[in-house]
């Protein structure tokens, strides 16, 4: 398991959507004064928030809060980036299909991958 730095990551991130022709916001602010790690856009089009998650203490919570985050934000889907490895979001992952967030755990080194994947499906859906 590497540690991830949270600042470096939040830059490459916003670089990579930039790259694939999405903006990403990082610390996106709620009105109520809560805050989604990094945002994705496109047009203005809420795709996807991600929270950076680089504690292991009571991680299906703090899953639950970003999820439920996500949802009161308005963003279809949610990724959870973790260095950690086999982590299980369990029930939490039906929940998070019930209020109609996709969620996914990820490490980092899958980002790009997944943010071309973004671009790629926003892109066939606007066609």
């Amino acid at each position: 398991m590497s540690q991830i730095k949270v600042k470096t990551l939040t830059r490459e991130i916003v670089a990579l959507a930039n790259e694939f022709g999405l903006s990403a916001v990082p610390e996106y602010r709620m009105p109520d004064g809560t805050r989604i790690d990094i945002a994705i856009l496109d047009s203005g089009l809420k795709l996807l928030a991600i929270e950076l998650e680089t504690s292991f203490k009571w991680f299906p919570q703090r899953v639950l809060y970003n999820v439920v985050k996500a949802h009161r934000a308005g963003f279809p889907e949610l990724w959870v980036v973790t260095p950690f490895r086999n982590v299980k979001p369990g029930w939490v992952l039906n929940y998070a299909e019930e209020l109609g967030v996709r969620l996914k755990v990820l490490p980092p080194e899958e980002l790009e991958k997944e943010i071309a994947g973004i671009r790629a499906s926003s892109l066939l859906s606007s066609t």
